[in-house]
């Protein structure tokens, strides 16, 4: 599991955004955005995946 992910909750749902608009999903599962990066907010798009991440320090083992 990505904790930069979407958090994966059974549909059709509901969800009510903070100015009031309500977005809905009629799959049977929906992915919420956790990290705002998605174009469809609050829906997953998978923008987290492009965020590079800093190599850990086990990597920087590996290139010595």
């Amino acid at each position: 599991m990505d904790p930069q992910g979407p958090i994966l909750i059974e549909g059709p749902v509901e969800i009510v955004l903070e100015d009031g608009t309500v977005a809905r999903s009629d799959r049977f599962v929906a992915a919420l955005c956790t990290c705002r990066r998605s174009r469809v907010y609050p829906w997953c798009d998978t923008s987290h995946r492009r965020r590079a991440r800093p190599p850990s320090p086990r990597d920087d083992r590996r290139s010595r």
